[in-house]
């Protein structure tokens, strides 16, 4: 459920209403059900071609309620169901009006698609990318992202490949660097993310030992759902100590 441009509850996302809002607005609708969501995140799936909002003649952005709606399929859709945002796009441009999105199988020998909405039986892999495509996606060289794993900023898997979001952490490093930090200033940084990291994996390692199959599956929508309190706390507590507040 998405919160209006007004406050209230509603079904849907940018409400009966219409209007076009801006994205500081629709980063406030989509937080309730998507708590990791930034401003970041929706300027990237801009310039990757998965919405495209209207812009003002003064250049700023503006989003109707059927962009508002595509954003909320699209991280549904990465969150559930792990695809590549090159599929998501496929998906979501090549089908009818009302009718379904469908799921590619997660198995590699199969041709087999689900429906949003129904139980897959297998649970896809999280998504990896390759170096290439890393670059590509967060619009940076080899040079920086050589100096990024230095840090440890941004590591590549031990059987090859970046995790997905390698790609916002990318981007992310490069917004703050073009304010002067550095990534020898963003360790700390790093550090507190794998120590908020040791200590949810604290909280669900009884679940993920337990006999029972759902509790050891409900393990991982607990890891979810601590992580995004987790996010939350962390910008409430920055902004705090800031003094500052997100309109």
């Amino acid at each position: 459920m998405l919160r209006t441009p007004t406050g209230g509850a509603g079904h849907g996302t940018a409400g009966s209403a219409g209007r076009l809002v801006s994205i500081g607005t629709v980063l406030t609708m989509l937080r309730d059900e998507f708590p990791e969501v930034t401003i970041s995140k929706i300027r990237f799936l801009e310039a990757e071609g998965l919405v495209e909002p209207r812009r003002t003649p003064s250049g700023y952005r503006k989003f109707s309620p059927e962009d508002v709606d595509r954003l909320a399929q699209i991280m549904r859709l990465q969150r559930d169901h792990y695809l590549p945002l090159k599929v998501i796009r496929e998906q979501l441009d090549g089908r009818a009006p009302g009718e379904p999105i469908r799921i590619p199988a997660p198995s590699p020998h199969s041709d087999a698609v689900t429906e949003v909405g129904t139980e897959a039986p297998v649970r896809p892999a999280a998504a990896r990318i390759g170096r290439e495509e890393l670059l590509a996606a967060a619009e940076v060289d080899e040079v920086q992202l050589v100096e990024w794993e230095s840090y440890g900023l941004i590591s590549e898997d031990p059987g090859g490949g970046f995790a997905a979001e390698s790609v916002t952490v990318a981007r992310l490093v490069a917004d703050l660097g073009r304010f002067g930090l550095e990534p020898r200033h963003l360790r700390a940084m790093k550090a507190a993310a794998d120590r908020e990291a040791g200590l949810v994996e604290q909280v669900v390692a009884p679940l993920r030992r337990h006999r029972n199959p759902q509790t050891r599956a409900h393990a991982e929508a607990t890891i979810k759902e601590l992580a995004g309190l987790s996010v939350r706390l962390h910008e409430a507590l920055v902004q705090t100590a800031l003094g500052v507040r997100l309109h």
